[in-house]
Order: structure tokens, then sequence, then C-alpha cells
């Protein structure tokens, strides 16, 4: 088999509709847009969603979801990832300094994800009750 001698299926490529030249045709006089009406105009356009004066559908349903802009705020990180990066944290501006939260984060809480076998000194986090006893069991502080 070659390029040329390859051929499109006999329906594939059908003529584009040649509209208003005359009866004969199947789309004269109105040219296939009925009678009156603002469709059947030239220039008859009216905004997506309109539906002639009812209410639109994206009107009538409710409105859902929401992203809170202080969402991005507080960041939550997990105890393992802490263990194996830190022995003493003082306060949020450590983990900035290593690049493990952004500078924008203003509020930090760990959270419990397994048993760790470091002691860690953590003072000025907010700490999961799970994550705390970790630490604690572990023989490190928290403050």
């Amino acid at each position: 088999m070659y390029l040329n001698n390859i051929k499109s299926n006999e329906d594939s490529k059908k003529s584009r509709k040649r509209v208003g030249r005359g009866i004969g045709s199947g789309n004269g006089k109105t040219a296939g847009r009925g009678h009156k009406g603002q469709k059947s105009r030239a220039g008859g356009f009216h905004k997506i969603g309109f539906e002639g004066g009812q209410m639109p559908l994206h009107r009538r349903l409710p409105k859902r979801g929401f992203k809170s802009p202080c969402n991005r705020l507080v960041k939550e990180i997990r105890l393992s990832l802490i263990s194996d990066t830190f022995e003493k944290i003082d306060g949020i501006e450590d983990l900035k300094k290593t690049g493990v939260i952004s500078k924008s984060v203003r509020s930090v809480k760990v959270l419990y994800d397994k048993e760790i076998k470091t002691a860690l000194m953590i003072k000025g986090l907010t700490i999961s009750k799970n994550a705390r006893r970790a630490i604690v069991n572990a023989g490190g502080t928290v403050e």
C-alpha cells in the first residue's frame, strides 16, 4: 500500500450546504432559517445562556464551592518529615529558612503519620494530640 493508492470512503466527504440558491436547491427563499423571528434575521444574536427572558439555567442553580484566601496561610506538616529533617525547631522561622514551607505561611500544624525514633524539641508550632504523644514517647519535648 502506498499513499497514492489510499482513497477516502464514499460518504466521508460531504459537500457544504449552499443556501439561498433558488427553490430547486432545497435551501432557497428562507435558506433553512425558517420564517420570521430573531434567528432568521441578519445580526440575530442573543447572549449565550439567554432563554428568551426566562431565568437562565446558570442563574437558577445555587452557587457552590468556595476557596478560602486564608487557606494558603496555614500549612500542615507530617511528623515523619520533621523527624527526618530536624532535631530542634524554634518556631516557624526555622521551617521557612530550610524551605520546608513557603514564606507566606503564617501558622503550621504538625500532624501524626507514623511513629518516630528520634527525640525532637519543638517550640512554637501547633501539634495534634497523636503527634504530641509520639514525640513524648520518643523522648522529645513539646512547648
